[in-house]
């Protein structure tokens, strides 16, 4: 049968638990708030995703948008003119983040830049007493997410929300109370999937001149030196290792999140095994894996993650999500709807399927919530706790392939304790004069 949420929560109690994890007040966006209470942001990395948080941002009216800090001309101008026609105020707009920190009048930030470059900045903004919104995966390494996690600890007086915004879902909160309500029986496998076309990066391209406007050594920062090609740029840095993770710590991050959640997932995994490589679209520039197996050995239950990049095909007739499964069911999910399949047992299902249609990507209530939080002093619903598990999971997968052979982390330790070649990729080598911060 398909159902809409409002049947859903009607007919059970489920719903009904699900909702009382998300305390923001949505509504708040459509009030108009007095100057006292609204809360002035900046955003830093002003391309894609972080621009897009912003704008989630400015459709609240308690929230507005100060300062923009882009490496690149002529991203900062475009969005500068976009957020002064937005709010009729244009911003103020700085080429080094540290600048930005130093505002006084900016009250919580957005890091919305490539994934190499939000230990730094994230660290320096909770030191500068701003709160943040990170974007995921929490950074691009597990040393780096161990450091930013002291540090949110240690200026634990600052809200941080971390960019999984699923976390914020009714749609995905819904799913969780049923799993966690013994509906599936026990719990024996987790299977997660992301398919995409665009993990295998651009059609490789010579090196060419620094566009004008780019502070490139900049944008490189702690990242080794190199020179400039356009697919190691804008749109398709992340499938290269020294900024970013491929589509397992792109897509794995959101969807391991909400395979921990399901499974109240609080430790490190006994083991990660990965097997793959890149072994399609030799014309495409991408050092990340286009095909890529992971198994999770969990305590009591199997986690895996594959991913098939080109292609945007995959099990259940989707291209990512999430299959839960239990003795008496299973959940299939992704953003767009979630379905209860039941076993048969002597022929006749072991309960009613169930069918619910109406998802969507959650970012306007993350960003409530983050707000919200920034009012109350309260929790947020994507904590550092929760960004780091999802964040070093994903990256425990490609270093089992990166390292050749199984890994197990020791969290104590920070350390790979079997693989030697994994273990020296766990923390990354600063280029000067940028250092890795110590909490």
């Amino acid at each position: 049968m398909t159902i809409n949420r409002r049947t859903f929560v009607k007919h059970t109690t489920l719903g009904l638990g699900a909702l009382t994890i998300l305390p923001s007040a949505v509504l708040v966006g459509r009030r108009k708030a007095a100057p006292s209470d609204v809360v002035n942001v900046g955003l830093i990395g002003c391309r894609g995703q972080g621009y897009w948080i912003l704008e989630n941002h400015m459709n609240n009216a308690d929230a507005q948008c100060v300062a923009l800090c882009d490496v690149d001309e002529n991203v900062l101008n475009d969005k500068a003119a976009q957020v002064e026609k937005k709010q009729g105020k244009k911003p103020k707009l700085y080429k080094d983040y540290r600048d930005l920190l130093a505002d006084k009048d900016i009250d919580a930030v957005i890091i919305g830049t490539p994934d190499h470059w939000h230990c730094l900045p994230f660290v320096e903004a909770l030191q500068a007493g701003k709160d943040v919104y990170v974007e995921k995966p929490l950074a691009n390494s597990i040393g780096e997410i161990e450091v930013m996690q002291s540090a949110a600890k240690r200026y634990s007086k600052q809200v941080v929300q971390v960019g999984q915004q699923q976390r914020s879902g009714t749609h995905w909160a819904d799913i969780m109370a049923m799993v966690h309500s013994g509906k599936l029986g026990k719990l024996r496998k987790i299977k997660v999937w992301g398919n995409f076309g665009y993990g295998i990066g651009q059609l490789m391209k010579p090196d060419e001149p620094v566009p004008a406007g780019v502070d490139f050594n900049t944008w490189l920062g702690p990242a080794p030196d190199r020179t400039f090609n356009p697919t190691r740029f804008h749109g398709s840095w992340r499938m290269f290792w020294d900024y970013g993770g491929g589509l397992m710590t792109d897509w794995g991050v959101h969807l391991l999140d909400m395979a921990l959640w399901a499974g109240k997932v609080d430790y490190m995994p006994m083991s990660v095994s990965s097997a793959g490589g890149n072994l399609s679209f030799p014309d495409y520039n991408h050092e990340t894996p286009d095909t890529l197996s992971v198994v999770y050995q969990m305590k009591d239950f199997v986690l895996t993650w594959d991913h098939t990049a080109g292609i945007q095909s995959g099990p259940y007739n989707k291209p990512y999500g999430l299959a839960i499964q239990g003795d008496d069911a299973t959940i299939v999910a992704n953003r767009e709807f979630w379905e209860l399949k039941p076993e048969n047992r002597n022929g006749s299902p072991t309960m009613e399927p169930i069918l619910f249609e109406k998802g969507k990507n959650y970012h306007p209530e993350h960003v409530r919530n983050f707000l919200d939080c920034i009012k109350s002093r309260g929790t947020t619903n994507c904590t550092i706790d929760m960004g780091r598990m999802a964040g070093i999971y994903a990256h425990l997968g490609n270093l089992s392939q990166r390292g050749a052979g199984p890994v197990v982390y020791d969290e104590t330790k920070r350390q790979i304790v079997n693989n030697k070649a994994a273990n020296a990729l766990v923390f990354p080598s600063y280029r000067k004069p940028w250092v890795l911060p110590k909490i």
